[in-house]
């Protein structure tokens, strides 16, 4: 579904964000991307979905390339930032119908969608309200449902989970790994490693924009805690004592 070929990024100034990196993530798979702050996840995830160019690598999503498929690639993507930008003069709404627009969304399916998901969020009273007026966690389960109203192929998520009170990020485990029974693939970025060990299949751990390690979760973390794996491949001074 994805896959990501020797990728790399680097920013005015000659400051190397991500370096010659390379995954696949397939249909069905919950990727779990870590790292520290600035490792690169979110360079990476900003140009899976569309939104930052490169030069160096590719990134395919069924088999076409971002560069040269932007919008075929897109329409396919969902994509969930850490800090949603929404238009907070629309109403709840409105947002989500002009979402469903641009994914041509039948008015059938946008309904039911829209409805099973703000009744599962517990948003639905709020929806004929103005974004502006909305809290973080609101917008942030706006922007979820906003996600999931086309039913991409590929969701794309920056630390989700950050800003939903505890119901909400039960609820949207249980909708990752719903939709990943149903075939799409998930790769998301997260600093909750507990979350990651259980929920993910598969892990990526990255530092300083290079990948240390890759594959199946049990795999990664071997008899140790994903905590205790992360710490070891990513903190110099624990590095320095084994």
């Amino acid at each position: 579904m994805l896959q990501i070929r020797n990728f790399t990024k680097i920013y005015k100034g000659g400051k190397k964000a991500v370096d010659n990196l390379s995954l696949t993530v397939e249909a069905g798979d919950i990727y779990g991307f870590i790292g520290h702050n600035g490792a690169g996840k979110t360079t990476t995830l900003r140009a899976v979905v569309g939104i930052l160019d490169f030069k160096e690598g590719d990134i395919l999503i069924e088999n076409m390339s971002i560069k040269k498929n932007p919008v075929a690639c897109k329409k396919m993507t969902a994509y969930i930032p850490d800090n949603p930008d929404l238009y907070e003069h629309l109403t709840g709404i409105q947002y989500l119908n002009f979402i469903a627009d641009l994914y041509e969304v039948s008015k059938r399916d946008r309904e039911d969608r829209i409805r099973k998901y703000a009744d599962m969020f517990e948003i639905t009273k709020n929806l004929g309200d103005s974004i502006g007026s909305y809290s973080h966690g609101m917008k942030q389960k706006l922007a979820i449902i906003s996600a999931l109203v086309h039913q991409p192929k590929l969701l794309v998520l920056d630390e989700p989970f950050v800003g939903l009170d505890p119901k909400a990020a039960h609820l949207l485990k249980q909708v990752m790994a719903e939709m990943c029974k149903q075939g799409t693939a998930i790769f998301f970025s997260t600093h909750v490693l507990e979350v990651a060990e259980k929920l993910c299949n598969k892990i990526a751990i990255i530092k300083d924009g290079r990948l240390l390690a890759n594959g199946l979760t049990s795999e990664v973390k071997g008899n140790q805690s994903l905590e205790e794996v992360f710490l070891e491949l990513t903190d110099e001074n624990v590095q320095a004592a084994i």
